[in-house]
């Protein structure tokens, strides 16, 4: 297989997704060890448990006005708006799980976890199910074979998989880069089904019980008020917002973070902080991003430091991307609606295997190897 760097992800244009070898990311002498000596001696490490605190006193003043909303509204349409608000405040709720599971939030890592669990299954997850992903994730972002989110699932990420892609998936394939967005609305329930066929798969899964307990609460706190309540078209209205709304935001939020960024080889051996900083995507826009993408919107530094607190990732940025462009390391940040191009477009481009694989490029260069 030829193993050539994919162009620039920071523009548009015609560019053949190939895999990366380790030659092809030349390591900063000691670079990790410069930044994070740099980082430490800032304090830019420490928990910020007021922080969390103010947002966990935030999020939980949503929830309590979504459901006050919801029993004053009554038999009404606009608890459609209701249904909304409840899938961003979600989301919001995700956002520090992930945070609790890096060990942001608390003191120690078994808090964190406890309280990592409890959240995640507030969202409808089963976090048994979402660390083990996310861990080799961040172990491997964007290699071949060893991070799940490059996976083929209904979209393909890479030539191959879209290559083999037949029937209904073939089709969408061949049009992904348009179509995902609108497919991000079933994400939310994707997300569902894969916790719960997590949990109830055979052979040993760490607290099987506990999560499903859990998540029969958080459906039923869910599902009995709404279809008691509310006219049963008007119930099933409101969870397919809700669900659609939450898988939109989640997304959204995590697309911009990776997708069009280099693909490394199986095989490719490279230092901790090129692989982290080269295949990570940041996204311009200050602390309204921030609140927005709950801290996600800095993926370089969260990725160099994935327990650094969410208040302290604009600091660490400056400094990364100042280590970055004095020693010729390429640091990748865009606007939102830049990054929401350049992952439509690239999309786009792997799904030109589907639409003809013999005729696609890059497949061709495959062959001539």
């Amino acid at each position: 297989m030829a193993s050539t760097v994919v162009s620039s992800p920071a523009r548009l244009g015609p560019v053949r997704q190939t895999y990366a070898r380790a030659t092809d990311f030349p390591a900063p002498t000691k670079a990790y060890a410069h930044v994070s000596a740099v980082v430490r001696e800032l304090g830019l490490l420490r928990r910020t448990p007021w922080f969390y605190g103010l947002v966990g006193a935030g999020l939980a003043l949503a929830l309590a006005a979504c459901a006050a909303g919801f029993v004053l509204l009554g038999h009404s349409w606009f608890q459609l708006l209701i249904a909304a608000a409840l899938g961003i405040v979600l989301t919001q709720i995700a956002f520090v799980a992930h945070e609790a599971a890096h060990r942001q939030v608390l003191a120690s890592g078994p808090a964190n976890d406890r309280l990592a669990r409890v959240l995640v299954a507030v969202v409808g997850m089963s976090y048994g199910w979402w660390d083990a992903k996310h861990t080799r994730h961040h172990g491997n972002p964007n290699r071949v074979g060893k991070d799940p989110d490059i996976a083929v699932d209904t979209i393909s990420f890479l030539e191959e998989d879209a290559a083999e892609a037949r029937g209904l998936r073939r089709w969408i394939t061949r049009r992904q880069g348009w179509l995902f967005f609108p497919l991000l609305a079933f994400e939310g329930i994707n997300l569902h089904v894969q916790s719960i066929r997590h949990l109830v798969a055979r052979g040993p899964v760490k607290g099987r019980w506990i999560e499903l307990g859990m998540l029969v609460v958080r459906f039923a706190l869910l599902l009995v008020p709404v279809f008691a309540l509310l006219p049963f078209g008007m119930a099933c209205a409101f969870l397919g917002v809700q669900v659609a709304v939450f898988g939109i935001y989640m997304g959204a939020s995590f697309a911009p973070n990776h997708k069009g960024m280099p693909v490394i080889a199986a095989d490719a051996r490279l230092d901790f902080f090129s692989k982290q900083v080269r295949t990570s995507r940041n996204i311009r826009g200050g602390w309204w991003a921030t609140v927005l993408f709950g801290g996600l919107n800095h993926q370089v530094e969260h990725h160099l430091f994935p327990s650094m607190a969410r208040p302290h990732l604009g600091r660490a940025r400056e400094i990364v991307r100042d280590y970055c462009a004095s020693n010729g390391v390429p640091y990748t940040e865009t606007s939102l609606l830049r990054s929401y191009a350049i992952v439509i477009a690239y999309l786009n481009r792997v799904g030109l295997a589907a639409a003809d694989p013999l005729g696609c490029p890059v497949s061709a260069e495959y062959r001539r190897v």
